[in-house]
This record gives structure tokens, C-alpha cells and sequence, in this order.
């Protein structure tokens, strides 16, 4: 079995820094050094964490499975063009490429996702890095309510404990700061390995990563959409902040809800709530981005407008997760990020999309 990380094809869980196996040793011991030495804190006898900060859990991956449209019916049309059998097939065909990280939320299909996501990992012996996300809503007005959530989560993908646990938005009324200080009580009862963000902004992300860090406590990523046609973490902040924290930008969306797969045109729109986003007049003023796709894929011996999409995220340095409904998307997926862009084919796509974001 290989994996998809930073540097090229690699041994199962190996590294192009030298031996694989001494590197693994090393990353073990310092990823666990701050879980097996507590501390008392000033702050009512809390147990935390070292300062000694671990290196971050997702340095390496290039690229996961997002499952938003795993079980979704309103958004996604499940059950309607691909079934589970599709899903699994995709999941399979993932873990086959060397893709280790499937990202999924309480939300998505209303806990089918996590379900399905948690029946194919008790089928299959390679257990990847699992992401899930607690949604804020208003009604939740206590922190024990991500602690209860976060159990649910746990049942329904089958599991004792998550790599990532991440807040889904920064809804109010609770503070950023009181989700983080949940976040590190479900760290400390052994339910959650790291801690992430969705959807902050910079000077959230910084308050969450500060808040975190009085714990020993690393915050781990940023999910955000991040794609050609949304690039605003570029303008607003955000991705330099978390460059500067070493908060990894997970990328959701890399393909613009299929928008940029070359699929969909003006005369074909997609259906269902993805239809109402990227209407008629909207594709329409993609054709320049799309054709620069087909072109720049050509010249990478035939890679696809998406393959080529989600390689611009990777160069950007985020960690993008597009969907996969089936094998081949899958495949197709996966084989994004066994190549590169040049500095000038993404310097021409960020001209061309830049453009149209203005």
C-alpha cells in the first residue's frame, strides 16, 4: 500500500526525508511528547498540555475525500444517480490511491454520511485520518452540547475517538473562546486527537489558536472554500494568518460545487440547490477559466479541467477535499496530486481567474 503525501509516491505511511521507518519513528515520539508529559495549570487545576507543541497531523497529505455528498439528497441528489455501492466503490478505489484523509460532518445528509463513511471503514483493515465537524447552532447554548454531539458522531462512524474534530461555523451567541475551551475537554477525555476551524475568519482562527495554545493545545486547520472561483482567504486575511500559525487551510469545494469540472455549461446547468449558485449567467463566465483548464490539462498529457483545479490548490498549499460519488471520481481525484503545475501555469490561472473574481 502507498501514500498520497508531500514529495511523491512513497511506502505505506514512508516519507521522501530519508528512511521512511526512522522518519515514522521520529514523527511518532514528537506528535505524542506533549500527551505524555501533563501539566497542572494556574487555571482551576486544569491538566494541560506542555507548551512543547506536536508537528502538525496533516503536514504531508495533499489531498483527501470530502463526503458532503455521502447520503446528502437536497444538495447532492443521493439516491438518484449514485447509491452506496457508488460510494463505496469511491472510498475503496481512495484508500487503494493512497488518499488517507475523509473529511465528513454531523450535518452532511443529516448523519448519513458519517454512517456510511463509518460502515466502509469497519470493512476495509487500513483505518485513514477522519475529520468530522460540530455545527454551533443557536439552540446550543451550552459547551457540554459539542461533548454530546461529538458522541453521536463517534457512534455513527463506529468510532472510539476522531483525528479531527473541527467547529463548523462561528455562530453565535457562545465565544469563540468557549468552543475552544470544549474542544480541549473533549482532548483531554481522549474522545478527539486535534482540533480544527471551518468557516473563520483570521482574526477568529488567531483567537481559537491562542485559546488553544494556554491549553498545549495546537490548532490544527482552517477548513474553508478555496478554489479559482472563490479565492477571498487570498484577500481577507486568512491564509496568512494561518501560514503564519501553522494552521493548515483545508481547501473544501476545490471544483466549485462541480463548477469547474468542464461538465456544466450555461446550456447545461447543475440541478438542485447547486443549479440556484452557479446559474446560467454565472457559468457563462467561466468559458476563459475553463478553456485555460482543457488547454494547461492537455499539456500534462490529458489531465482534466478538475485534475487541474484541484493541482492549483495544491501548489497554493492547502489541502484540498474534493467529493467523489463514484470510483472514477475517485481516481481521477487522487491522480491530481501525483503531478505539478508550473510557477507559470499557476501564475496564468490565478491572471485568468483573478479576473473574474474582481
Amino acid at each position: 500500500m502507498i501514500a498520497l503525501r508531500d514529495g511523491g509516491w512513497n511506502e505505506k505511511r514512508g516519507s521522501c526525508r530519508g528512511d521512511s521507518r526512522i522518519w515514522d519513528s521520529w514523527r511518532i515520539i514528537f506528535t505524542r511528547l506533549p500527551r505524555l508529559f501533563p501539566s497542572r495549570s494556574e487555571e482551576g487545576g486544569r491538566w494541560t498540555y506542555n507548551v512543547l507543541m506536536a508537528a502538525n497531523p496533516l503536514d504531508g497529505y495533499l489531498i483527501g475525500v470530502g463526503t458532503w455528498a455521502w447520503g446528502d439528497k437536497m444538495m447532492w441528489g443521493y439516491g438518484q444517480g449514485f447509491y452506496e455501492q457508488d460510494l463505496r466503490d469511491a472510498y475503496q478505489t481512495a484508500i487503494s490511491a493512497g488518499v488517507r484523509v475523509f473529511d465528513t460532518a454531523e450535518t452532511y445528509g443529516q448523519g448519513a454520511s458519517e454512517r456510511i463513511l463509518g460502515q466502509f471503514i469497519r470493512e476495509d483493515s487500513d483505518r485513514p485520518f477522519i475529520a468530522s465537524k460540530f455545527m454551533p447552532y443557536p439552540w446550543r447554548l451550552s459547551p457540554k452540547t459539542l461533548i454530546k454531539s461529538l458522541k453521536a458522531s463517534l457512534a455513527r462512524l463506529k468510532l472510539d475517538c476522531l483525528d479531527l474534530y473541527q467547529m463548523h461555523w462561528p455562530l453565535p451567541p457562545l465565544r469563540v473562546e468557549t468552543w475552544m475551551e470544549a474542544m480541549a475537554d473533549a482532548v483531554q477525555a481522549g474522545l478527539i486527537r486535534n482540533v480544527g476551524v471551518s468557516n473563520y475568519d483570521a482574526a477568529q482562527t488567531r483567537a481559537a489558536y491562542e485559546r488553544l495554545q494556554r491549553e498545549g493545545i495546537r490548532l490544527v486547520s482552517n477548513q474553508v472554500e478555496y478554489n479559482l472561483v472563490n479565492r477571498k482567504i487570498e484577500r481577507n486575511g486568512v491564509k496568512r494568518v494561518c501560514e503564519e500559525l501553522g494552521v493548515r487551510v483545508i481547501a473544501y469545494s476545490p471544483l466549485a460545487m462541480g463548477a469547474l469540472t468542464g461538465k456544466y455549461t450555461s446550456d447545461n446547468p447543475p440541478s438542485g440547490g447547486r443549479g440556484f449558485l452557479y446559474n446560467r449567467r454565472r457559468l457563462a463566465k467561466l468559458n476563459p477559466l475553463l478553456r485555460a483548464l482543457r488547454r494547461i490539462g492537455e499539456a500534462h498529457d490529458g489531465k482534466t479541467p478538475s485534475q487541474v483545479a484541484i493541482n492549483w490548490t495544491i501548489c497554493k498549499g492547502a489541502l484540498p477535499i474534493p467529493g467523489a460519488k463514484n470510483g472514477l471520481q475517485a481516481q481521477q481525484n487522487s491522480d491530481s496530486a501525483t503531478w505539478r503545475l508550473s510557477e507559470g501555469e499557476v501564475a496564468e490561472l490565478d491572471d485568468i481567474s483573478g479576473k473574474l473574481t474582481e
